[in-house]
């Protein structure tokens, strides 16, 4: 353990694994190659340090002999040297490295104060300070012990009513039952669960070029759940990995397998599929090894790691269990991109399920209606009078797009379609929403049931403007063989179009209607597709319809003969490639009789229903019960879910990591330093191609050396600050060792003798008297354990970026508690997405909400990947490109001003301010309430007269300058109490936000 990592940091990289970039063919790694003899030489002779190569290199002062050499930087400390030497002296034995072998619960060590110790663990960290001549500090404040738990636990500070129900509390198990309650709370499902996405890299969009929202949130909801009913980690893992392939796979079971449909995937022009397949199944083998095992396996990818033992064709072997993914390697720039799962829930379910079968009523009835019209002989090829007329109104677009349509250009699979109601009634109708890019350039394909256009026709939309978000103009254009655009703008003169109108009033539904004739369309020309956007802003599209008289010439949909031979040579959607030869061949030539039977059954099932008939009332009914049960599947959420192809690709080893060069094929497997894949029977896997399941047990196998002890350390890094291993992203030779290594892997062995329990792992961690020190250090703590690895105090570090932001909103009672769903857009600065965005991304500009989502917690705020929320970044939050197990903890002077000045701090001053007016009281008392409310403490006497000198500062300026005043208490949305002086109101609202900004505020003590 103190050898090996010096040889990592300082020789592996030449005389390591990787047999590619070996030099002087001498490995290191390995006692074979370094006691190999050359030319009577050997690196190491055991018990020999004199000659040995190695002390010789590394104590020599020639540049053209030392080691490592002057030009790679590196240099041996004395004290690696010494060590280096003695190691050799004492028979230079080799060992694995420390967490390739399987962990074992060592014997509780002796210690002189028994009584200190309040779970058996604690012995470990006792037993090192003692042998430092260190004393632990005592018991933290009951005060400080609740806000640190529930910050841990909950990612929010206690209530007041929390914090006295635990003060008043003297039972004896008080302080475990306080620490249950969190447990218990739906908030510690919260808390976890944003450690996990960062591990996992979600977001809510793919990422990269277009970086197009995706719909993945039901995913994200699972994890919380999944922590809040405490599964298993072990089942954790195996529905994360291969809950697709477990038997009878619940629906929550594949939902969770959409962890390795979190990472970024792209749709960019140019792009070759072949090669993002590659890199998908790329990234999923490293992120998953580094999430189970924290090696970065990755290293592997164009030459054997250099420093750990896993070569090109280990990693190539794990890789095989992803690259048979089913996802494709273009994601379309689509919100669901398949394979796509709904979620709905069973009362959703239910509705869906009636709505079908009424659906199958209602196409049994028209099927029926449709053979008696043909036998009665209603159905004829033949026009009727011509000189009759009809009226018709076409519908092209309500609720649902017509069937048989396409669209093109948009970024969804389906519309976005939303709920609004029109002004002055409470329509339940839903309308279609284009908000910047999310239906840009919304083109509907007519091609297959193009569109007549009548004598005196009129085109119509309704349409309403979003009053917080209105676009600069609308534009209505079609393709008629001619396009013809319209424009409604208040710019009077329109580029791109011919000018309708003025741009119409925003927050009420508007007709926009366009003559046909005099926009040049010939009576009987056909409407072949159609147009609606916008620029910028945010538009709901109800309906679009042509009205007008037509000549009583039949319907070419209604008659079958006439569709067939007008659709010769389009490529309708839907039919398979058999009717489509059929189809282009017309009525006309000779063809089966049962393929113009399917070719018929098409006609009826997408074509005639659309065009006037005998039938129309059946085919009404049958379209509204279509309209009803189409509705209601969109709004059943859904999420990506991971499965694999029915036949699986073939793997190879990946020549320098290029996606186009394979060398040699291989099969599913794990690297050959660990123990093997093994059968339900425990015997090794050999008589069948292994899968990702075998593969997610293998992970908790009780002979893995890794998986516990990464995940425990893990958890200890939430707790504790920094994990036992400082690198919890790497536990390879490269990684920080172990600061209590027994302590380790008896936590290790426990955590999976549990049945891989959590939250009775949080339970043990934060019952010890390890975690329950005060934060105070010592001289002689800081002079013997400055960075407190050695736990002789409570730690002490910046809440998260999650964190602050939280707790400003949840101390004001701003936070809204509502769980799940889509992901919301609070304050940003303006424009945050647009520099980044691409024109027909439907993440192009960022659509700021109103309302309780803007206080929604942060776990359910909107991450675009290529701009993520400045304020997290700011604190240090992962842009979730990729695997991030630990944060780093930055102290810039941005996060103070960020602090001081963000809009949601600062309204979350005011509203505190205004809750601290509303409770009884005098000056002294409201402010111990404000410092109990944010510190869960009272003040001293001097913080008392501190923070009263200050409020009355401030209630001067703001007397006297009440613009000032005005000024402060307008940010935000949330209503002003107008019952209070303005004055006064600021304040108490910088009063607050003092506090808010206080060390202690945005730190975990």
């Amino acid at each position: 353990r103190d050898i090996r990592p010096i040889l990592a940091a300082n020789c592996l990289e030449c005389h390591g694994f990787d047999a590619r970039t070996r030099k002087a063919d001498l490995r290191l790694d390995t006692p074979e190659g370094a006691r190999l003899e050359h030319e009577g030489r050997a690196a190491v002779r055991a018990g020999q340090p004199e000659s040995s190569e190695l002390i010789s290199r590394i104590e020599s002062v020639d540049p053209d002999l030392q080691m490592p050499p002057p030009e790679t930087g590196k240099t041996l400390t004395a004290q690696q040297k010494l060590m280096l030497r003695r190691w050799i002296q004492e028979g230079a034995v080799w060992q694995k490295h420390w967490s390739f072998e399987a962990p074992i619960q060592s014997p509780l060590p002796n210690v002189s104060q028994p009584d200190w110790v309040r779970q058996p663990f604690d012995t470990f960290i006792l037993h090192r300070l003692e042998q430092a001549g260190l004393q632990p500090q005592p018991e933290a404040d009951r005060s400080t012990l609740i806000r640190r738990v529930s910050f841990i636990l909950t990612g929010l500070p206690p209530t007041v009513a929390e914090l006295d129900r635990y003060l008043a509390d003297q039972s004896p198990d008080a302080y475990e039952q306080m620490v249950e309650r969190c447990l218990q709370s739906p908030r510690y499902g919260e808390e976890q669960a944003r450690h996990w996405l960062d591990v996992a890299r979600y977001a809510d969009t793919h990422g990269l070029h277009l970086d197009n929202e995706r719909e993945m949130w039901a995913w994200r909801d699972w994890v919380i759940s999944a922590f809040n009913q405490n599964l298993p980690f072990d089942q954790f893992t195996t529905w994360q990995l291969a809950g697709d392939l477990l038997p009878n796979p619940t629906l929550e079971q594949k939902v969770a397998t959409g962890f390795n449909r979190c990472n970024v995937t792209t749709s960019e022009g140019g792009a070759i599929n072949e090669e993002w397949l590659y890199r998908y199944a790329v990234d999923r083998t490293s992120t998953t090894m580094q999430t189970w095992m924290g090696l970065t396996a990755g290293c592997a990818v164009c030459h054997d790691h250099k420093y750990d033992p896993i070569t090109s064709r280990d990693f190539y072997s794990m890789y095989a269990f992803f690259y048979s993914a089913a996802d494709p390697g273009m994601d379309g720039n689509i919100s669901r991109t398949q394979p796509f799962l709904k979620v709905a829930t069973p009362d959703k379910q239910n509705l869906i399920d009636a709505a079908l079968a009424r659906l199958k009523a209602a196409d049994a009835a028209l099927e029926q209606s449709l053979d008696a019209a043909e036998a009665a002989g209603m159905l004829t090829d033949e026009p009727a009078d011509p000189q009759a007329e009809r009226s018709i109104s076409d519908l092209i677009l309500d609720d649902v797009l017509p069937p048989g349509s396409r669209t093109r250009n948009t970024s969804r699979n389906d519309p976005v379609w939303v709920r609004t109601a029109r002004s002055g009634d409470q329509t339940d109708a839903r309308s279609l929403e284009l908000a910047y890019g999310a239906g840009y350039d919304l083109t509907i394909d007519l091609t297959l049931i193009p569109v007549p256009v009548p004598a005196a026709g009129t085109l119509s939309v309704d349409i309403r403007i979003d009053p917080h978000h209105p676009p600069r103009n609308v534009r209505v254009q079609y393709d008629d063989g001619r396009s013809h655009r319209f424009v409604w703008t208040d710019v009077e003169d329109a580029a791109g179009g011919k000018r309708e109108g003025r741009l119409p009033s925003p927050g009420v539904w508007h007709t926009l209607d366009i003559p046909l004739a005099k926009s040049g369309s010939a009576e009987g020309s056909r409407i072949k597709s159609l147009v609606l956007s916008q620029d910028g802003g945010r538009v709901f599209v109800d309906s679009v319809r042509i009205s007008g008289q037509l000549p009583a010439g039949r319907d070419p949909r209604a008659s079958f003969t006439a569709w067939w031979q007008m659709s010769k040579g389009t490529n309708p959607d839907g039919i398979s490639p058999e009717l489509q030869k059929l189809l282009n061949a017309g009525p006309s030539e000779t063809a089966d009789a049962a393929q113009v039977k399917l070719l018929k059954q098409f006609w009826r099932r997408v074509v005639q229903r659309s065009a006037d008939s005998p039938v129309t009332a059946l085919r009404q009914a049958q379209w509204q019960a279509h309209v009803h049960h189409v509705a209601l599947l969109d709004e059943v959420p859904g999420t990506f879910m991971f499965t694999d192809l029915p036949n699986p690709r073939d793997a190879f080893v990946m020549e320098r990591g290029q996606y186009d060069k394979p060398g040699a094929k291989v099969e599913p497997g794990v690297p050959a330093e660990f123990p093997p894949l093994r059968s339900d029977s425990g015997a090794v896997l050999q008589d069948r191609r292994a899968n990702r399941l075998d593969l997610a047990r293998w992970f908790t196998a009780a002979e893995n050396p890794l998986t516990a002890r990464v995940t425990v350390n893990r958890i200890w890094q939430q707790v504790f600050g920094t994990g036992l291993v400082r690198t919890s992203d790497d536990f390879g030779t490269r990684g920080d060792p172990p600061s209590h290594p027994e302590l380790l892997d008896w936590l290790a062995v426990e955590f999976r003798n549990s049945g891989w329990d959590q939250k009775q792992f949080y339970r043990m961690l934060l019952s010890s008297a390890t975690f329950r020190q005060q934060s105070m250090a010592t001289e002689l703590a800081l002079q013997r354990d400055f960075d407190n690895r050695l736990l002789s105090r409570g730690t002490r570090f910046r809440l998260d970026a999650e964190q602050l932001r939280d707790n400003v909103l949840f101390v004001s009672g701003l936070l809204n508690p509502a769980m799940g769903g889509r992901g919301v857009m609070p304050y940003q600065p303006p424009d945050i997405w647009e520099p980044v965005g691409y024109e027909n991304s439907n993440t192009r500009f960022y659509l700021q909400e109103h309302g309780s989502a803007l206080y929604r917690r942060s776990i359910y705020c909107f991450v675009k990947r290529t701009a993520p929320p400045p304020f997290m970044t700011n604190f240090d939050a992962p842009n979730r490109e990729q695997f991030c197990s630990r944060r780093e903890r930055s102290n810039t002077p941005l996060q103070a001003l960020q602090l001081m000045n963000d809009i949601q701090h600062f309204e979350a001053a005011r509203v505190l301010a205004q809750r601290l007016l509303e409770a009884p009281g005098d000056d002294n008392a409201r402010i111990t309430l404000l410092l109990r409310i944010v510190l869960a403490r009272s003040p001293a006497a001097d913080e008392l007269h501190i923070l009263k000198k200050a409020l009355e500062a401030q209630r001067q300026h703001f007397t006297a300058h009440p613009e000032n005043a005005t000024r402060v208490i307008r940010n935000g949305e949330a209503p002003v109490a107008d019952n209070r002086p303005h004055a006064e109101l600021a304040a108490w609202s910088m009063l607050s936000s003092l506090v808010l900004n206080l060390d202690e505020t945005v730190c975990r003590n």
